[in-house]
């Protein structure tokens, strides 16, 4: 399959060459963000199509007969999970498009539909984000029925990668921990200088080395450095990884410095109160500081985001908070009411219990002091990784209520 990539032509946009038989792909579209992305393809006639799965790295190539590629170059820039759009010629009849995707995916669709009130037809597919391990098992899936997708009915055509088809194998309880911001964008400041980026990297790389501590358990960081990350993207790597549970850290700012301690976020359309409402909607504008705006044109994927965290997600979410608040209030300071809860975009994976931890904050000159000494993050740290650990045995247990 690799060997056959390497034969592509690739031609060069709105300079198409065309004989009167062959294929035309006309437009390109693609919407979406990192969880789920769309993408239409124009073609002046039905085009035959069959679809291949290929790693290292994730990508999905669909051959069709000899095609002319008149997409605008602009259309075909990266966007959602599609990272790399390359098409042209593998042979003297056949014409293949590669997408290279940011991490695994899945095919939720892939249809040539007759277009209503035009002329030709369109390919519309829907990646949706998955785990290595269901990719992986899409892939062996595919080689062994010969190695493609390619002798398979239109309306079957990649079924085999469907999440819900992939076997349960079993794995550890996993904890991906999520250092909020990063990169451009530096978060809350303190009075003094000190940002929000590097004291959430600070605590959270604390935070995993005591959670390391415990037997057959799995830990994942969404960033190691100083680096940006779309809020999608932070949920699509928590999905990667099949996270068991979703740990955002913070330490933000607040215009009553007064207020200080910890506090643990579970995600609700209804803010418990306007100082969360406040703080959620500060946090999920953490995408505008690096220009990047929400996708306007696909209305249903802001749907999904808000609306689709399943009711036993949620529920193992509070499960969750009310153990770390246990575990915290015995010796770590907190603020009144300490679990509480707003329309956090971090929080919407539907699939993974998640909640953000405001381990303090910088507008208080006692918690910044506490935010930058090593022992105290590691004391915090080894408390929220015993909470952790009780959730984890009583999850596996399946003793939650």
């Amino acid at each position: 399959m690799a060997a056959a990539i390497g034969f592509l032509v690739f031609l060069q946009a709105g300079e198409p060459s065309r004989a009167a038989d062959e294929l035309a792909a006309l437009t390109y579209q693609v919407a979406g963000d990192e969880l789920r992305t769309r993408i239409v393809i124009n073609f002046d006639r039905e085009p035959d199509v069959s679809t291949m799965l290929l790693d290292q790295p994730h990508r999905l190539a669909i051959d069709m007969p000899k095609a002319v590629f008149a997409f605008d170059k602009k259309s075909t820039e990266p966007r959602g999970l599609v990272t790399d759009v390359r098409y042209g010629l593998i042979d003297d009849q056949r014409s293949r498009l590669i997408f290279t995707l940011k991490g695994p995916f899945a095919v939720e669709q892939l249809n040539v539909i007759k277009n209503d009130s035009s002329p030709g037809y369109r390919l519309v597919a829907d990646f949706v984000a998955s785990s290595d391990r269901q990719f992986a098992e899409a892939l062996k899936t595919q080689n062994a029925t010969t190695a493609s997708t390619e002798g398979a009915p239109k309306g079957d055509r990649l079924a085999a990668a469907a999440p819900n088809e992939v076997s349960k194998a079993p794995k550890p309880f996993t904890v991906v921990i999520d250092p909020g911001h990063g990169g451009i964008d530096s978060g809350a400041e303190s009075a003094s200088g000190i940002m929000e980026k590097n004291v959430t990297l600070m605590f959270a790389q604390q935070l995993r080395d005591e959670l390391s501590k415990f037997p057959g358990l799995r830990v994942e960081m969404t960033r190691n450095g100083d680096e940006f990350m779309r809020l999608t993207e932070r949920v699509r790597v928590a999905r990667q990884y099949e996270a068991d549970l979703f740990i955002s850290i913070h330490a933000d700012t607040i215009n009553r410095g007064n207020i200080r301690g910890a506090t643990v976020y579970t995600v609700s359309d209804k803010a418990s109160d306007a100082e969360s409402r406040a703080m959620a909607d500060r946090e999920n504008r953490s995408d505008a500081v690096a220009g990047i705006t929400f996708d306007n044109e696909t209305p249903e994927i802001a749907d999904i985001l808000m609306d689709l965290t399943r009711r036993e997600t949620h529920t193992f979410s509070l499960s969750f908070a009310k153990t770390v608040v246990k575990s915290l209030k015995k010796d770590v300071n907190m603020i009144n009411n300490p679990h509480r809860f707003a329309g956090f975009q971090v929080l919407r994976a539907p699939d993974v219990p998640s909640v953000l931890v405001e381990i303090g904050y910088l507008s208080n000159p006692e918690d910044e002091k506490l935010m930058l000494d090593p022992a105290w993050r590691g004391h915090v740290a080894e408390r929220l990784a015993s909470a952790v650990g009780e959730f984890a045995g009583k999850k596996t247990a399946g003793a939650l209520n």
